[in-house]
């Protein structure tokens, strides 16, 4: 008898063990099922749950993975079906921490934007895509394939009708507020990945990473997203191992530019810290010189300054940041990424923000330091980490000598997002172009001046 309770005991002793994670992480995958809240559903979460209903352990946010209130044997099953990939429906958290029920298989999808439409091609899942917002269909260069899907106009303001009439299963949003989708779109998982914060200061825990990682489980594509992840980080921890040491006084300042059209007027407009321009500026070993203001630590993207301030503030550097399309509709004047070769465009905005009179003493007007960004490096699906690389080696040539943020950038293209897309021969994505080892990198080389 003694015997047989001691053999009880040690069992229970070593569920306990096995349920815990391998190991500690402050990240946790927003999935319901993840029992033990840890970055992945395995069968440590059967485990997990199997002493939760033995009431060895604490019932845990997540560990109700049917998402009916219950925790019991149908949320083992559940958990053991994720696993397998053969769930008939996932509950997630998305991007905003809302609950979301998504049915799957998931065959019929509609994206929104940028960030969403290359996510998709980079997990393999773009014979999915029916329909796609007109930014999308606009770029037919950078989406040969999907920009010939129905077009649903700019999904800020959306054709309900049109929408509903393609029967899709799945929405993926480019913007958080999803609550009037929700309710126009019955019978359609309208879902906020949190693609919008990458957070680069910690991509591991970011909800940019987490987004990926649950599409990987909503569309049964886990090792590409995994595989994706760890591409997209180790390029980031490459990057940060260099510029995380560097002293306040080693980062140049750095006014961040946020969309200024011609003709240049007295209203400019900078990020706030929360904005993935600031973060691509940090992570690149810059220091922007709106981090004193007040805005800059609210939940603002945008922050309204007059060039006097800029005048006062005396940047080394000023990175301008320029789209061709918005999410609201609107068409930008300066063209610029994958649809351009020519880069007449931004070197006409660069050229007006030169010859500013009232910029005229500024530190980065003077040395020639004044540098025009694609808006596919804030808006795309690398979380702003590409965007960074080439920033890197615009502030700290020498520190980042042996990087070629070009090759990092045909990678991406050639790898994930399966394009046959030479960026020596096309695309406008940075003006002035800096010099790498084989040339130039930001415009094709033929325009090298």
């Amino acid at each position: 008898m003694r015997r047989t309770l001691s053999i009880g005991i040690t069992a229970i002793m070593l569920l306990l063990v096995l349920a815990l994670p391998v190991t500690a992480s402050d990240y946790t995958l927003g999935i319901f099922g993840n029992a033990n809240e840890d970055e992945t559903i395995n069968m440590q979460d059967v485990t997990y749950t199997e002493l939760i209903i033995l009431e060895y352990r604490d019932k845990t946010e997540l560990s109700d993975a049917k998402y009916d209130g219950k925790i019991n044997m149908q949320d083992v099953t559940q958990i053991e079906l994720v696993i397998l990939g053969r769930e008939k429906e996932i509950t997630i958290l998305d991007g905003n921490c809302e609950v979301i029920t998504v049915e799957k298989p998931v065959e019929r999808i509609i994206v929104e934007y940028l960030d969403n439409a290359e996510l998709i091609r980079a997990l393999g899942a773009k014979d999915r895509v029916v329909g796609v917002d007109f930014i999308i269909g606009k770029t037919e260069i950078q989406f040969p394939d999907l920009s010939k899907l129905p077009s649903l106009g700019a999904m800020g303001r959306p054709d309900y009708e049109a929408v509903l009439s393609l029967n899709p299963d799945l929405l993926l949003t480019f913007s958080g507020s999803t609550a009037e989708k929700k309710e126009k779109l019955p019978g359609v998982a309208v879902v906020f990945l949190g693609l919008y914060y990458p957070d680069l200061s910690n991509p591991d825990g970011s909800r940019f990473t987490d987004g990926v990682r649950k599409l990987g489980y909503i569309l049964d594509a886990r090792d590409e997203a995994e595989e994706y992840i760890d591409w997209r980080t180790g390029w980031i921890d490459d990057i940060k191992s260099k510029t995380e040491g560097l002293t306040e006084d080693e980062k140049p300042r750095v006014f961040i530019w946020s969309k200024p059209a011609l003709p240049i007027t007295k209203t400019y407009k900078t990020c706030s810290s929360v904005d993935t321009l600031t973060q691509m500026c940090n992570l690149a070993g810059g220091r922007s010189i709106a981090k004193d203001l007040p805005e800059f630590v609210q939940p603002v993207y945008q922050i309204t300054v007059d060039p006097e301030w800029v005048i006062e503030q005396d940047p080394e550097y000023i990175l301008v940041h320029t789209v061709r399309y918005t999410y609201g509709g609107g068409t930008m004047d300066t063209p610029s990424g994958y649809d351009v070769d020519d880069p007449a465009g931004v070197k006409e905005l660069r050229d007006a923000i030169i010859n500013c009179p009232e910029l005229a003493n500024v530190a980065a007007v003077e040395t020639g330091d004044v540098c025009i960004l694609s808006g596919n490096f804030r808006n795309d699906a690398t979380g702003g980490f590409m965007g960074a690389a080439y920033m890197a080696k615009i502030l700290h040539p020498g520190l980042f000598e042996d990087l070629n943020p070009e090759a990092i950038h045909q990678e991406y293209l050639t790898g994930y997002q399966g394009l046959d897309y030479d960026l020596n021969e096309h695309g406008v994505f940075l003006y002035l172009p800096i010099e790498i080892d084989c040339g130039i990198a930001g415009i094709p080389e033929r325009y090298r001046e």
